[in-house]
């Protein structure tokens, strides 16, 4: 009895030594150490025993971040926007004199167009008017030379008509003298033979 006693402890206790044995392999192996198994288990961000140090840490942290961005990034992008503000407003003002001058060109060539225009009007009316005065006095001096040319060629006609009728006079005299020595074979005065022509003439 005694030594079925003692033999069941000694299986026990080799039980026992061959369990620990297993878990000291097992907890080996797996690198976490035998008091791990005692650990509560609670992912470290949400452990309470540890949230005073995170809470530091953030805090630290966002005072360096706040740092950071106020100190290096905020002035930085407070440049870019003032540069940029400044380059905007300088290129309005630039489109705003531009097309305050292109707006003034506009004006004063419209104004230079429509005093040309004025000035070609009239300089097309002074024209006309030159041009009607002197179509006026070149047709009166055409008139007027045309004038003295008829009349000279009506005096030279008459003239030559005169000179005609006197040649025909004379000849006429000369012909019925001689008709009237062939007729009644004798003379007549040529103041007979004239007035006779002139009376026939009439």
């Amino acid at each position: 009895m005694f030594v079925t006693a003692a033999y069941a402890q000694s299986t026990t206790t080799e039980g026992a030594e061959t369990h620990d044995a297993a878990a000291g392999e097992v907890h080996t192996e797996t690198g976490v150490a035998h008091e791990g198994e005692h650990g509560s288990g609670v992912f470290p961000p949400f452990d309470s025993s540890t949230f005073a140090s995170q809470l530091l840490w953030l805090a630290i942290s966002f005072g360096l971040f706040y740092l950071l961005m106020s100190r290096v990034v905020m002035p930085r992008i407070g440049s870019i926007l003032e540069t940029r503000h400044d380059t905007i407003a300088r290129d309005l003002d630039d489109a705003a004199r531009s097309k305050a001058e292109a707006d003034a060109a506009v004006a004063a060539y419209e104004q230079e167009l429509t005093t040309a225009k004025a000035k070609g009007n009239a300089i097309a009316a002074t024209a006309r008017e030159a041009a009607k005065t002197k179509a006026a006095a070149d047709r009166t001096a055409v008139e007027t030379s045309l004038n003295d040319k008829i009349s000279a060629a009506e005096a030279r006609i008459a003239d030559i008509k005169a000179k005609a009728l006197a040649d025909v006079g004379s000849i006429a005299e000369e012909t019925a003298s001689a008709v009237v020595e062939q007729l009644i074979g004798g003379k007549v005065s040529k103041a007979e033979i004239a007035s006779a022509v002139k009376a026939s003439a009439k």
